[in-house]
């Protein structure tokens, strides 16, 4: 019998704040490095599938011939995504709850299994690409995207958001997973045995009116009313009245008429 399976606390949580973000996601804006890949009729696994608005891109693109299984931690977030993915007309993708660490599918079942902003979250991302492997098919392809989030840039220098990346970082890490997991994609998959690994990075920027204030308002919420806020006053972090300065420094930033933030992802293809 195997041990005990390893795992982290996700650091954001599943409030409405988070999951905004979340379904802003498209397969245009999040893997495009994982489109030319996609071929109609292909078996798809899409892992830390959130609300389901990339799945069900993804499913399009594979075609009513394709088989698209869709799969997250969190069964109320699987509720969202069964909703959305009815009303896109994609109400035959497979939804389930599973850990990337124990994934219950047979080796070689899919063509194309994906992971958008998942590894930086997990305890071992390494265990967690073997086991991804497992489940590929020979020819099948792995497609990772994760963040890096000491790339993250902005313009003008609030103060306070250098002190909410600082805080975020140290939660994430008190957490079990890796902030900064874009930089170490394909170290990982070497490390768990692929034969070949294409690397390239993505980026998302935001600078217009409107995207500042989506953004800005999005993270002042995030950080004073989810997980995250929570974690950083209980954990000794920070205290409430800095929660809140560092939401206020958010909303400063988004009214900026120059404000400008750009942050950069690790993305991987892996074979064999």
């Amino acid at each position: 019998m195997s041990g005990p399976q390893p795992s982290a606390v996700y650091t954001h949580g599943h409030q409405e704040a988070v999951l905004r973000s979340h379904r802003s996601r498209t397969a245009a804006d999040s893997a495009a490095y994982l489109l030319p890949e996609l071929r109609p009729g292909a078996a798809l696994l899409d892992i830390g599938c959130g609300p389901g608005t990339i799945t069900a891109d993804l499913a399009e693109l594979v075609g009513p011939g394709g088989r698209v299984v869709a799969v997250d931690t969190s069964a109320e977030v699987l509720e969202q995504a069964a909703r959305y993915l009815a009303g896109r007309g994609a109400a035959e993708v497979v939804l389930e709850c599973a850990d990337v660490h124990r994934l219950p599918y047979r080796d070689g079942e899919f063509d194309v299994v994906h992971a958008h902003q998942v590894l930086q979250h997990v305890a071992d991302p390494v265990a967690a690409l073997r086991e991804m492997r497992r489940v590929t098919a020979p020819g099948g392809v792995v497609a990772v995207r994760d963040v890096d989030y000491a790339s993250m840039t902005w313009f003008p220098e609030v103060p306070a958001l250098d002190r909410w990346l600082e805080l975020y970082r140290r939660a994430a890490r008190a957490n079990g997973g890796e902030p900064d997991a874009g930089r170490r994609l394909l170290s990982w998959a070497r490390a768990a045995g692929f034969a070949e690994v294409t690397a390239s990075a993505g980026t998302w920027t935001y600078a217009t009116p409107e995207q500042r204030a989506w953004w800005g308002g999005m993270w002042a919420d995030r950080v004073a009313g989810t997980a995250l806020g929570r974690t950083l006053v209980e954990r000794g972090y920070a205290e409430q009245e800095e929660v809140e300065r560092i939401a206020a420094g958010w909303r400063e930033w988004s009214a900026a008429g120059d404000g400008w933030f750009s942050m950069l992802h690790g993305e991987i293809l892996a074979r064999g």
